[in-house]
């Protein structure tokens, strides 16, 4: 049996800026630190560049070290394979293809000393492949992994992963340093024997198999806007002569060629993304942030982000520029800023907010060139929003003790969600909601309510154009028509819904601690394995469709497949 790992209590460790103050600014020096992006989606273009990744990379330059990136998301491959699997945006790579492609890699820019493996909690097929690649290829490397995966499971993917030396967890900016340094440190010191000198580490946390195994615990940087912009010239071409950063620059960011449940009626010929904030002060229930700082609210300055738009608009030639963040307008002084900082540069941007901060927000933004706001929408019934924990303002509006709706088409909806879509449109942005449908307890009468919002959306944008023109088809395809089935991810608190754990222990043999948390057995791998696309439908080990919400199964699959192929309309007629 391995050895139970050690998991240190937050409040006896030292805040990681602390420890990255005591380094020096050569500290690193010498050491090669390798990053690998994992694949996503394979049905979508990837269009946006790995920022973790990028940022990291430019934080280690800051100290001497020599990071180099692997993007293995940023391939699609177009060939006899991807289209008898129904790819018209091409494959990903292949295992053997992957192992290929980092052979040169270091190959050119050496063995490095740090392997860091990026991905969310969709990746952990690919984690596992490549761990095995890299510690075969290269057994003097320290591996660890971080990201929304990572961070998620946290030390029993050490017993997952055999491969891996370390996990890390949260936020990267500090602690990339602390573990090159560390990796370094003992090298330095050690020589062969330098994995068992690195026990002396603060984050040492236990022993597998006989190996020391390292729990590196990330946290929020003091200072967001001291932070170097990503490394991006670290993608401009790969050892192929590939230009991958290019690849990102020309898919757009959001609207139909994306792929990704974004609409929007303009198009943009380069764009990029950057984070503007991490965490998110709200707590729906389906939703998990530990990757980027839960609850804990962090921004960026209008400031700093006008000298990151003024060097991607120069170095890139960018003309739209995405914020993907959770949640951008929270702070409405950083709104009433935009203006001024953003004025004499030639962009458009967009970025996501909340249905209940279309306000006054709304016309800085507008005037600092922002076209396009993501709305989580989620459901546009009253009932399942209570449920999601997603109530709150979008039931309730500030200083209403009671939920105000009003009746459009015979259906009730959120005042808060219609005013902020046509606050949106008032202003000139263009608003995009995702939707979500199979939520626990959403009755056929729930669905039906979102549908007639979307449908009322189409109605809102058609006012005054021809049907059957081009235009008209033109801002109907504007409306995000799609909807995500609702998925339960471990860490979040739908994961510990009881109708939800009670499908999980029958469908997949899950099982559940006292306090609602999965057990990290084989069953929980074998379900996160199954995780890698929010649209579909999961099923079970024998074969059964996972559904958590209340209408019968038959009915449930049936509005999925009008939603899946474009006629939702129907589901009103159900």
């Amino acid at each position: 049996m391995p050895k139970v790992l050690e998991v240190i209590p937050h409040s006896h460790r030292a805040h990681p800026s602390d420890r990255v103050a005591q380094l020096q600014s050569d500290a690193l020096k010498g050491c090669r630190v390798l990053f690998i992006n994992m694949p996503l989606r394979e049905t979508a273009k990837p269009n946006t560049p790995p920022q973790g990744p990028g940022l990291m990379a430019a934080r280690l330059r800051q100290y001497g070290a020599e990071p180099s990136i692997v993007d293995l998301n940023a391939y699609r491959v177009k060939d006899r394979s991807a289209d008898l699997q129904r790819l018209p945006n091409g494959r990903h790579l292949s295992y053997e293809e992957a192992l290929e492609l980092l052979s040169l890699h270091i190959g050119k820019h050496g063995e490095p000393d740090v392997i860091g493996l990026s991905g969310k909690i969709t990746t952990l097929r690919w984690q596992e492949a490549i761990a095995k690649i890299c510690r075969k290829m290269m057994p003097d490397a320290f591996i660890v992994s971080g990201g929304g995966l990572a961070t998620e499971v946290k030390l029993p993917f050490l017993n997952w992963i055999p491969e891996l030396d370390a996990i890390a967890h949260s936020e990267g900016d500090d602690i990339i340093l602390l573990i090159a340094n560390d990796v370094l440190k003992a090298k330095q010191s050690a020589g062969l024997n330098w994995r068992s000198a690195m026990t002396e580490s603060a984050y040492y946390a236990g022993e597998i198999g006989g190996k020391p195994k390292f729990m590196y615990e990330g946290d929020r940087p003091e200072n967001l806007d001291i932070l170097p912009f990503a490394a991006w010239d670290l993608l401009h071409e790969d050892v192929l002569g590939n230009k991958v950063l290019e690849w990102y620059i020309e898919t757009p960011v959001w609207g139909l060629a994306a792929n990704n449940s974004s609409a929007a009626p303009f198009s943009m010929k380069r764009s990029l993304t950057t984070v503007s904030s991490r965490g998110c002060p709200f707590a729906c229930n389906f939703c998990y942030r530990g990757a980027q700082g839960e609850r804990n609210y962090g921004i960026r300055s209008a400031e700093n982000l006008r000298k990151e738009a003024e060097w991607l608009i120069k170095e890139y030639g960018v003309d739209f520029i995405g914020f993907p963040d959770d949640n951008f307008a929270v702070s409405a002084k950083r709104m009433a800023e935009l203006p001024q900082a953003f004025e004499g540069l030639d962009f458009r941007w967009g970025t996501h907010t909340r249905l209940d901060e279309a306000d006054e927000r709304f016309e800085p933004m507008a005037l600092a060139g922002c076209k396009y706001i993501g709305f989580g929408a989620e459901s546009a019934s009253a009932f399942v929003l209570e449920k999601m924990n997603k109530g709150g303002h979008i039931l309730r509006p500030k200083g209403s003790k009671e939920n105000k709706l009003v009746r459009i088409n015979g259906f009730d909806f959120p005042e808060t969600m219609v005013k902020g879509i046509r606050k949106t449109r008032e202003v000139g942005m263009h608003a995009n909601c995702t939707w979500m449908m199979g939520y626990p307890g959403e009755r056929l009468e729930d669905l039906k309510t979102s549908v007639a919002f979307i449908l009322w959306q189409v109605e809102e944008v058609t006012q005054g154009i021809v049907p059957g023109t081009p235009e008209y088809a033109a801002a109907v395809a504007s409306i995000n028509q799609r909807m995500f089935t609702a998925t339960a991810y471990p860490g979040t608190a739908m994961f510990k819904h009881p109708k939800v754990q009670a499908i999980l222990h029958e469908h997949f043999g899950l099982n559940f601690d006292m306090f609602g948390q999965p057990v990290a057995d084989e069953a929980l791998r074998k379900y996160i394995l199954e995780l890698d696309d929010a649209t579909k439908v999961l099923h079970g080990v024998n074969g059964s469709p996972i559904y958590y919400g209340a209408m019968p199964m038959d009915e449930f699959l049936e509005a999925r497949d009008y939603v899946d192929s474009g006629q939702i309309a129907k589901i009103l007629n159900m």
